[in-house]
């Protein structure tokens, strides 16, 4: 039998730490420091304490991370939803895929002529560093409203190039040979790890819809541990199949985003909270295998920074700025969409998967991921609020809103929609008498920043207003809400 006093201490570590974890975020708050940074930060002079990680330990952080990273995409494809990716979806795409490429091609090429390392660590480097991360853009952008397509941009493509950064990596880690070929090998593997991992995503995610919709279980709470545990069963088939699982539950969690369900609210709740615990363990546990005396040694130190300030002032603005020039973006949104590409918990974990190939120059790698995804989580992300004004970029605090009202129905009510008014739309900044919905149907409830507002003819609708309606069958209201006018 176990020592129940070991065992007791042990679950008091853990869920004190779980619990500080959970306040620090308010100490972020103050500090204006990204949680993400502190908890980083935090877990790695901890790790001073402790033992070195051996191999086994460092292994088990991987498979823990990856876990944490599959809940995060499937939470933030959710908060996406497929109204409003299909509005950015082209410059997702765009910027995920040919943005990454460039971005790793780039740091490839300085790490090489600039430092001296070889080709084949260049590579690893620079694909290590080339995506944003999920983590933490969801992090700095959570609990915010950005006006525009930027903020739907920004979460898009962190999401689209996380598992396009884990697959580029993973290619060239397997490719053979070396230089040209392996890069040449390394596309190969990539490209069908996208096309697997698509399929699985859009197979999986019209499955997930017709299970929220479809099926009824005794407990109601159940319907939520469902939604979850059958968006990690997609991250099973994807990489079983050897494809890329993550993008294979980033996409299924778009498509489920804006699908009408039972519990379709318990559903999104659940998973933000187990997302937002995902986010905490993720960076505790990379932290924890991070030694702090390797990444501080004064030639790691330089190299990463040296590759942090290329990386936010040159890479990211020039090199992915010209990918951009298609985009319909005002100057100020395009520079905030550029500036605001944070790097975070998905590099150290590619960190961590190079360290664990034995190749040379491996330390110094992952020593150089370390310094660039600190200098941008605690520079960048710090700056976010700041640059979102100074670019002229709508972005307000969602103020918590802790009473809700819950009417719960035994069937689907039959033409009651909620809806969000979006900045442009035909319905922002008019009356709800200039509307002319007529006998179509009717506005039941407005709520403005957590705020119920009267209805009258004259009430003014405002971007950002939560509107619920009731209308006919066989009639929408999405157009006149929640698009943009043209």
């Amino acid at each position: 039998m176990s020592d129940p006093v070991g065992l007791g201490f042990a679950v008091l570590v853990v869920s004190g730490s779980v619990i500080a974890a959970i306040f620090g975020g308010k100490l972020s708050a103050r500090l204006r420091v990204p949680a993400p940074a502190l908890f980083l930060i935090a877990a790695a002079l901890v790790a001073l304490l402790l033992p070195p990680v051996g191999e086994g330990a460092r292994q088990s952080g991987e498979t823990i991370v990856s876990m944490a990273l599959v809940f995060i995409l499937f939470d933030g494809g959710m908060h996406i939803g497929w109204r409003r990716f299909r509005s950015a979806a082209g410059s997702i795409a765009w910027i995920g895929v040919a943005g990454t490429a460039v971005t790793a091609a780039a740091l490839a090429g300085c790490a090489h002529f600039v430092f001296g390392l070889g080709w084949q660590p260049s590579l690893l480097l620079g694909a290590a560093l080339s995506p944003t991360d999920p983590a933490v853009v969801f992090s700095v952008l959570g609990g915010s409203e950005i006006g525009g397509r930027t903020g739907t941009i920004l979460e898009g493509e962190s999401g689209a190039n996380d598992p396009v950064g884990i697959a580029l990596l993973a290619s060239l880690a397997a490719a053979s040979g070396s230089g040209l070929d392996a890069l040449g090998s390394g596309l190969v593997e990539f490209g069908l790890q996208m096309v697997i991992g698509a399929a699985v995503g859009l197979l999986g995610g019209w499955g997930l819809v017709a299970l929220a919709r479809r099926v009824r279980l005794g407990n109601q709470a159940m319907h939520s541990v469902l939604m979850t545990a059958s968006a990690a069963a997609l991250y099973g088939i994807g990489s079983a199949l050897h494809g890329s699982g993550f993008l294979a539950v980033f996409i299924a969690g778009i498509l489920l985003g804006d699908v009408r369900a039972p519990y379709k609210r318990e559903i999104e709740q659940f998973s933000a909270g187990l997302a937002g615990l995902a986010e905490i363990v993720a960076f505790i546990v990379l932290g924890l295998n991070i030694d702090l005396r390797e990444a501080v040694h004064p030639r790691d130190l330089l190299i990463g920074m040296t590759i942090a300030l290329i990386l936010i002032f040159l890479v990211r603005p020039i090199l992915v700025g010209l990918l951009t020039w298609p985009i319909k973006l005002a100057p100020g949104e395009r520079a905030f969409v550029l500036f605001a590409g944070l790097k975070g918990a998905v590099p150290i974990l590619l960190g961590l998967f190079i360290l664990d190939s034995g190749r040379r120059d491996d330390e110094l790698i992952f020593a150089v991921i370390f310094v660039v995804v600190l200098v941008s989580v605690a520079l960048q992300g710090a700056l976010v609020p700041y640059l979102a004004r100074r670019f002229g970029v709508p972005m307000h605090r969602n103020p918590p809103r802790p009473w809700s009202l819950d009417v719960r129905f035994v069937e689907e009510p039959q033409g009651l929609q909620r809806h969000v008014v979006a900045a442009g739309s035909s319905a922002d900044g008019r009356t709800i008498s200039e509307l002319g919905i007529g006998d179509r149907g009717w506005i039941s409830l407005i709520s403005r920043a957590g705020r119920h507002i009267p209805i009258r003819n004259t009430t003014r609708l405002q971007a950002g207003d939560v509107v619920l309606t009731q209308v006919d069958e066989d009639v929408s209201l999405a157009d006149l809400l929640d698009s943009p006018e043209s």
